[in-house]
């Protein structure tokens, strides 16, 4: 959101620059406003445009989006998972609703690739869910998913990738197999 904020800055000023030369650019930084979300030069500043000395009165908020929670509310809810590697060792993490298996793998640095970062382009993240019960809690897979798993190795009934497993509270405890080997 803040890279958007700053592409989103720098094509105004662009704009701005090409449409008005300022009196004084030394004196007037530009203020993004956020009634409008552009560019505006200070309040009560003259400035030329087109020749014409024009003076512009402008009004903004210094008000900013917070993004995060209030102190003091609630916890984030998070999950039990365990991933057993490839040499048969048990990882026991904390996952937070929402977060997919390949981030939460990648938090905790457990091995598990995700080459195509998470855009169902490779089966790199494929995980093998080990209680056939959580496996009939997922959501059904997706047809790109689906191509994907044809190319996993070591594919089984129980097969996901791992970029597509939601923690939610049902999933609490569940139980997934990192294959042996992959293919991109």
């Amino acid at each position: 959101m803040l890279n958007s904020r700053v592409a989103r800055f720098g094509a105004c000023v662009a704009k701005h620059l090409s449409k008005r030369t300022y009196a004084s650019m030394s004196r007037s930084p530009y203020i993004l406003t956020a009634t409008n979300r552009c560019l505006q030069p200070p309040l009560s500043f003259n400035m030329l445009y087109n020749g014409a000395m024009i003076k512009k009165h402008s009004f903004f908020s210094t008000m900013t989006t917070n993004n995060t929670s209030e102190e003091g509310g609630d916890k984030e809810e998070t999950i039990s998972v365990t991933f057993v590697g490839k040499d048969d060792g048990e990882t026991h993490i904390k996952v937070p609703v929402g977060m997919s298996m390949l981030e939460a793998a990648h938090e905790n640095d457990i091995e598990l690739e995700g080459a195509c970062e998470a855009s169902l382009a490779c089966s790199t993240c494929h995980v093998i869910v080990m209680d056939v019960e959580y496996y009939n809690k997922l959501e059904d897979p997706i047809d790109e998913e689906n191509d994907m798993l044809d190319l996993a190795f070591g594919l089984s009934e129980t097969s996901r990738l791992g970029c597509q497993v939601i923690a939610k509270p049902e999933l609490d405890g569940i139980r997934l197999a990192i294959p042996g080997a992959t293919l991109r």
